[in-house]
């Protein structure tokens, strides 16, 4: 298995990013390609004592997309960035899978241009696991701005397949994110997307408000892109700053500090289940081969994570899966548009 992985970009890179690919190479049994300027890898290799590992490569790209570049660039201007190139090598068959930790708007676009859109499937979403205590996918969480409900119900179908074969959760409980439980709750969106997705087939469990979801009431979260990124900032910041409440009750004097001790490996747990670099990056879901979003501040230990992610999305199959729904779906609504326009079932 070839793992391609854009070491340019992100806010630590490239030292963390090459650091988190050695990381992998050491653990996992893939290739791991890394795509860079390969005078600067090598350069930063030598100062930092990082010896690569034989499963390791490294591709050449001259330039790098930032996080204030516009998402065309990927296409456009920029066709010899990291981003780009590792798309091209992807999409080409050089590689199983691709992570990047650089501008979401760009590798959303580049995924959707490059690698492309599975067929029948409208949009491509940002599948990411909340840092709860029971996981949750939340789809979309950045990608799409604005949805129909044809949208909202795919999006449910591939978080639904993504939660079936990564955790194992057989027929996983979909909710739509919501300001209120009732069916008629929310916009003309939330409420078409109710009524869609109560007649899906899906184990719909109805609406859910954002302050059930730590509760375990649902596996995945549908919502559109605009505020599931919002909603999921918010999680990631209120989960930290909880910790750091946390860390400064027990750190107050020599009695807390000594309950502290006692406690370690339960607060290693706490902190280990509510880091979301634990779980590495999100997948680009609804694009022909496997695309990783890890968070732009990923350090050494959250690319390794993704790269482990991407790893178990390829042995997953779970692209084949949505590739058979979406084909089916498709079908089906061309025969519910043409008895609706006809009057008749063709």
């Amino acid at each position: 298995m070839r793992i391609i992985v854009d070491v340019m970009s992100g806010d630590n890179a490239p030292l963390e990013i090459i650091k988190g690919a050695v990381l992998a190479a050491e653990e996992y049994e893939a290739t791991i390609v890394m795509v860079g300027d390969e005078n600067v890898i090598s350069d930063i290799c030598v100062k930092n004592d990082i010896k690569l590992p034989e499963n390791t490569e490294i591709v050449n790209a001259a330039s790098v997309i930032s996080m204030e570049d516009k998402p065309m660039s990927v296409v456009r201007d920029k066709k010899d960035s990291s981003m780009s190139v590792g798309l091209r090598m992807l999409a080409n068959g050089e590689g199983d899978a691709f992570v990047s930790a650089g501008n979401t708007g760009a590798l959303v676009t580049g995924a959707t241009l490059i690698v492309r859109r599975i067929v029948g499937i409208n949009r491509p979403a940002i599948a990411s696991v909340l840092p709860l205590a029971n996981p949750v996918l939340l789809m979309d969480s950045g990608a799409n701005l604005t949805v129909t409900s044809d949208n909202i119900v795919q999006f449910a179908f591939m978080g639904a397949k993504y939660m079936e074969k990564i955790y194992g959760i057989d027929r996983p409980r979909v909710g739509q994110l919501n300001n209120g439980t009732e069916y008629n709750k929310g916009n003309e969106l939330q409420v078409e997307s109710y009524q869609t997705l109560s007649e899906s087939g899906l184990n719909f469990v109805g609406n859910v408000e954002s302050k059930a979801v730590p509760f375990g009431v649902c596996d995945v979260l549908v919502c559109d892109g605009y505020t599931g990124n919002i909603f999921l900032k918010s999680v990631e910041g209120m989960g930290k700053f909880m910790m750091d409440i946390l860390k400064d009750v027990l750190y107050t004097n020599i009695a807390t500090q000594v309950s502290a001790l006692t406690m370690k490996s339960k607060l290693r747990d706490i902190k280990h289940r509510f880091d979301s670099s634990e779980h590495g990056g999100a997948p680009i879901l609804g694009v022909t081969k496997p695309v990783i979003k890890a968070h732009g501040s990923s350090d050494a230990n959250a690319i390794k994570n993704a790269i482990r992610q991407a790893i178990h999305f390829v042995d997953s199959g779970i692209n084949k899966d949505i590739i058979s729904f979406a084909a089916d779906y498709d079908e089906k609504k061309l025969l519910a548009d043409a008895e609706k326009m006809y009057g008749t079932r063709v």
